[in-house]
């Protein structure tokens, strides 16, 4: 619609991006941000498995290898100590885990014993409520670095962020800062060698004790109960630092084994304290306040926040794949319904077939290059028509063309721009004839598509038909992708909703109406953008049958550039969610009305709404598995969905008869053009929230659809409603 002219300003205005604009682009930096934060806490970023081979050890210093398993190397010292006799630190790796950790505190709480908890920053970030009870139980945590990398392949740079992250998830998690730390992969003091050692002389530079262990249970083996507990306990009542697993995998026989390992040694006068406890040294874990507490606590919110939000997405997308096989399934069965039961011999939609005259309305608006091609195709009908072309303020003289063809039953109607509900309910006004069928002004139709669209109404109780639209300039890649959409997605789809008697759109393309039946509904409507779908629905509200006639073909001209292309489906898929609010008291309404509220409506929102607002997430998740495994299982998931894609495809090919060339560019359409339309749908749904208004915007055409593929030369004019011979 030609937009108002306004007073211009002296100084040039800021130009502001559009809040739906701007929302759309939040949205996706925010689910990207997401999915990395929840990738780096599940060891999916940045994750190093790498495990350095035994080297040589002649540069740790001789006391170490012979010292204790509790190595000072602060201010420069090197020295180590040992548990004194008959007390036992306990020491548990790798956790928090959701499962073990909270069995693992049970029975030490049963027991009266404490702990040292060496955990990984990720798993602190992910179950911080787990860290927090070890602290109020009187337990001693650890660092064990934030994702468990051979620290000794790493920069000092590297290991500083592995120990800010870990202290930041444990300020968050409990409030505390630790001066403990475990390397992963360390065994006991005399492992230490010339990689190992310069890693524990910079991690003391920092302020931290490395805690290593003196008696490994070996329990990560799985080597049965009695095993554990031997390998655990000390040899002649000398004290020993533990190492246990709450983590990493199934730790059944740990649980066993220490409910039973704790009251044996108790008995025999061990004693089993925290680290700090058993070397009468100051507690390890002090507070945290002021700024670093907030920090820790920021960073638990946003990790509990990505886990929640992907676990939302995993189960959108259990939801969108169960919606997808549900209508492909859907389609394929019903749509197979409805050609079995229109293509059977002999078959009519009444008692006798349809032959009274029909007036043809075509809105037109700047639609010059296409104009002529529209017309002179309706004067090949092999039906008896009136064609009216309602000129609504044109400004590229539209009307004069059509006027200077003079071709007989052909009339012009101007008007002031009011728009196309305006324009079509102006030509039902002047129409003779009580069929109507409505088709746009950049549109061909085929010589028998009058005909075939308008028998279905030898069925008194049908109100209005949707034809078969095509995509007519389909020689470019993004016009074979709108190719595949058209007959796989829009015609396969009313097959299966004129069986379900829930057709949600009559398509401005190809569409006809009982005259009788609009008047009773108020005509076309300007409520929404989406006037094609609004009048369907009232349709159906009012009782009538809306069915598809698969014959009756009308080859448009599809828009050739993505700008085109975003702007036509944006109003789409706008309009449609006016229409769906518009009439949404129909889910509760009884009747014609109820019965396609409560069966249509649905459909309609989950297949055209919600489930391609959902759809890439198929796309993503392929992404984040690509990038960070499992790789294999993700490339044939996505195979295997486009598979089912192709197959519904090809069936949909072969039912619009239709060569099955386009369906090469099928794996294309679903990495590129779906992702299109996603932030098409995305932005649509974030203008109906912020209560946007949307104007029509028209598309530039190329008048590239001159003719149906089956019809190569212009016809004899229309005499009196029938081909003059």
């Amino acid at each position: 619609m030609p937009s108002h002219s306004r007073p211009r300003s002296s100084l040039p205005r800021r130009r502001w991006l559009p809040l739906r604009y701007l929302l759309s682009v939040l949205v996706l930096i925010a689910t990207l941000a997401m999915l990395m934060l929840r990738g780096y806490v599940h060891n999916e970023i940045l994750a190093d498995f790498r495990v350095r081979p035994e080297a040589a050890n002649d540069k740790v210093p001789e006391k170490v290898l012979d010292g204790g398993p509790v190595i000072d190397t602060r201010g420069g010292r090197t020295g180590s100590l040992r548990v004194p006799d008959h007390r036992i630190v306990l020491t548990f790796d790798d956790g928090p885990d959701p499962t073990w950790t909270p069995k693992v505190l049970d029975i030490l709480k049963k027991h009266h014993a404490h702990a040292v908890f060496f955990v990984t920053g990720s798993m602190t970030s992910r179950y911080p409520e787990l860290v927090k009870r070890m602290v109020d139980e009187g337990h001693e945590v650890g660092l064990h670095t934030f994702d468990h990398p051979d620290l000794s392949y790493h920069s000092e740079r590297r290991i500083d962020w592995e120990l800010s992250q870990s202290q930041l998830a444990l300020a968050g998690a409990a409030g505390i800062r630790s001066s403990l730390f475990r390397p992963p992969y360390s065994s006991f003091a005399d492992a230490m060698d010339d990689r190992s050692w310069p890693v524990t002389k910079y991690i003391g530079s920092r302020g931290y004790l490395t805690v290593v262990n003196d008696t490994d249970s070996e329990d990560w083996r799985r080597p049965g109960v009695e095993e554990i507990i031997r390998k655990a306990t000390p040899k002649g009542g000398k004290g020993a630092i533990v190492l246990m697993h709450d983590s990493g995998g199934e730790r059944h026989q740990t649980i066993q084994a220490l409910d039973r390992f704790l009251p044996q040694l108790q008995s025999r006068g061990y004693r089993f304290q925290n680290l700090t406890e058993a070397l009468d040294a100051p507690y390890a874990d002090t507070p945290v306040t002021g700024l670093d507490l907030w920090k820790g606590k920021a960073w638990i919110f946003l990790v509990q926040a990505s886990e929640r939000a992907t676990g939302a997405l995993v189960v959108c997308l259990a939801v969108i794949g169960s919606l997808v096989l549900a209508r492909f399934g859907g389609m394929l069965l019903l749509s197979a319904l409805h050609a079995r039961r229109t293509r059977r011999r002999g078959f009519r939609w009444g008692p006798h077939p349809v032959t009274e005259p029909v007036s043809v309305l075509v809105p037109a608006y700047n639609e010059a290059k296409c104009i002529e091609n529209t017309v002179r195709s309706l004067m090949r009908s092999e039906h008896p028509i009136e064609v009216l072309v309602v000129d609504d303020g044109s400004t590229d003289g539209t009307a004069r063309i059509v006027e200077g063809l003079g071709l007989p039953n052909v009339r012009v109607i101007r008007q002031l721009n009011a728009g196309k509900p305006a324009a079509l309910n102006r030509g039902m006004a002047n129409a003779r004839h009580e069929l109507i069928v409505m088709m746009d002004g950049d549109t061909v139709f085929e010589p028998a598509t009058v005909r075939e669209l308008v028998q279905p109404f030898a069925d008194p109780r049908v109100g209005a038909v949707a034809g078969n639209a095509k995509v007519g300039n389909k020689d470019t890649l993004i016009g074979a992708w709108q190719h595949i959409e058209y007959v796989m997605g829009f015609n396969l789809d009313r097959r299966m909703y004129d069986v379900l008697r829930c057709m949600p759109t009559i398509p401005g393309a190809v569409g006809a109406f009982r005259r009788s039946a609009l008047e009773r509904v108020g005509g076309m409507s300007d409520d929404t953008l989406a006037e094609d779908t609004d009048i369907t629905m009232a349709m159906h509200r009012d009782g009538w049958h809306v069915v598809y006639a698969e014959k009756a073909r009308a080859w448009t001209e599809a828009p050739e550039s993505v700008q085109q292309l975003w702007s036509q489906r944006y109003r789409w898929s706008y309009g449609t969610m006016q229409a769906i609010w518009k009439h949404r008291r129909a889910v509760v309404e009884r009747g014609p009305s109820g019965r396609f509220g409560r069966v249509g409506l649905p459909l309609v929102s989950l297949f055209m709404v919600v489930a391609p607002l959902l759809a890439p997430l198929i796309d993503v998740f392929l992404v984040y598995g690509l990038v960070f495994g499992p790789t294999e299982k993700t490339i044939g998931a996505w195979f295997g969905v486009l598979a089912v894609q192709a197959a519904c495809a090809a069936y949909a090919f072969v039912l619009d008869r239709e060569p099955l060339t386009p369906l090469v560019s099928l794996p294309l359409q679903q990495i590129l053009y779906r992702q299109l339309m996603y932030v098409v749908l995305l932005q649509s749904w974030i203008t109906a929230l912020t209560g946007g208004r949307l104007r029509w915007q028209k598309l530039r055409r190329k008048g590239g659809v001159s003719a149906p593929p089956t019809v190569s030369a212009p016809g004899p004019p229309v005499t009196g409603g029938r081909p003059a011979r």
